[in-house]
């Protein structure tokens, strides 16, 4: 029986500049509706802003998680059974392989906001996905969380 790896649960979060963003785009509606009136400029504001920040927060809502024997990311979930090695990239790796490196067949959980990562391979040989690209804030604690490891 395999031991159950630590949890390891991490958001990869939009950066705050992507919310003044947001808040700009609902600043750009409400000049575009300034011509008809003050209260449709409000309106396109307060519409422009929600939009916006709704677009922010979902693609600001991905998950990585190490739960029940299981590697969680998005909308992939895998067994760990079916997991390899686990290598760390650094900033310089993780971009030449979300780049030139990468993969077409590989599952790719990216942000470019984050610029640490860790690739691991698949060995299931039923899967024609190579390996798996999670980009993480964590690099070191994910790897310990899929090797059954405490960090």
């Amino acid at each position: 029986m395999q031991p159950s790896a630590p949890p390891f649960d991490e958001r990869l979060t939009a950066p705050r500049s992507w919310w003044f963003i947001a808040f700009g785009l609902g600043i750009a509606c409400a000049l575009m509706l300034l011509p008809l009136g003050a209260l449709p400029m409000l309106g396109g504001l307060v519409a422009g802003t929600a939009v916006a920040s709704v677009v922010v927060s979902s693609y600001g809502s991905a998950r990585i998680r190490v739960v029940a024997g299981a590697l969680v990311a998005g909308d992939a979930r895998i067994p760990l059974a079916a997991l390899g090695d686990a290598e760390v990239l650094d900033a310089e790796e993780a971009r030449a392989w979300r780049s030139y490196k990468a993969d077409p067949r590989a599952f790719m959980l990216l942000r470019s906001y984050v610029p640490t990562a860790v690739r691991v391979r698949i060995t299931d040989p039923a899967d024609p996905t190579p390996y798996v690209y999670l980009s993480t804030r964590e690099p070191e604690a994910l790897v310990a969380a899929l090797s059954g490891v405490p960090a």
